[in-house]
């Protein structure tokens, strides 16, 4: 049986990394597309917010479902399902489509504090990911923040790319949130279609470029101090 293809930020350490892999191949592009696409089309074109919303939380069941007939993982729809019902009840219970996108503002505002804090404390926050990803820990952190902090061009690698995924959730709120104030709701849907994976895609890829070369430099000596240290142990 092959290996299950890493998505997301665990894609970042794989030997083999794909970026059409690491958004979920055509089924990760359709449920992370569709459903805003679908509340944003519904809406527009009815004006009917209920039914916009029970068509749109329709769709998330059914991809679901899917799923569970093809025995496929079904955690990450899950996710996605309860992500999405909290927009569809925003929305309907203020009565108001443009707050479908609220709880995606407070994310990536959650996201950039989250991010500085990490580059704060010295510990870029997409190091800690990709790192805890590649081997989670339960006890010994300060040994294993080490382990990659002190390589100095990982470190960098992953201080740049943090920066960069800082800058991704700011643009989104430069860029969404007038439209959100200003009652620009197709522009606004728009946008967070165009920003959402299409754009994750890109920081994806370049935070790849920039981690690959140095990430797998230093696991590899990693790998290979063990080896020694193992030899001179026998």
């Amino acid at each position: 049986m092959s290996k299950q293809a890493k998505t997301g930020i665990a894609a970042l350490g794989s030997e083999d990394f794909n970026v059409y892999q690491a958004i979920g191949g055509a089924r990760g592009i359709a449920e992370s597309l569709l459903p805003g696409l679908v509340f944003l089309v519904m809406f527009l074109a009815t004006s009917n917010l209920q039914l916009t919303v029970a068509v749109s939380g329709g769709l998330a069941l059914l991809q679901l479902l899917l799923r569970l007939v093809q025995r496929q993982s079904w955690l990450g729809a899950l996710t996605g399902i309860l992500a999405m019902a909290i927009c569809l009840l925003w929305a309907w219970l203020s009565r108001d489509a443009r707050n479908y996108y609220l709880p995606g503002f407070i994310t990536n505002v959650a996201w950039i504090l989250g991010l500085c804090l990490t580059l704060l404390l010295r510990a870029p926050g997409l190091g800690l990911l990709v790192e805890y990803l590649r081997e989670p820990v339960l006890s010994g952190l300060k040994k294993w923040l080490e382990q990659w902090r002190r390589d100095r061009a990982l470190y960098q690698a992953y201080w740049r790319a943090t920066l960069l995924w800082i800058g991704m959730f700011a643009a989104r709120l430069l860029v969404q949130l007038p439209l959100y104030l200003n009652h620009r709701l197709a522009w606004l849907g728009s946008a967070r279609l165009v920003m959402g994976l299409p754009l994750f895609a890109f920081v994806i890829w370049l935070s790849w470029l920039w981690i690959a070369q140095p990430y797998h430099d230093h696991h590899r000596g990693e790998r290979s101090a063990q080896s020694e240290e193992d030899e001179g142990a026998l």
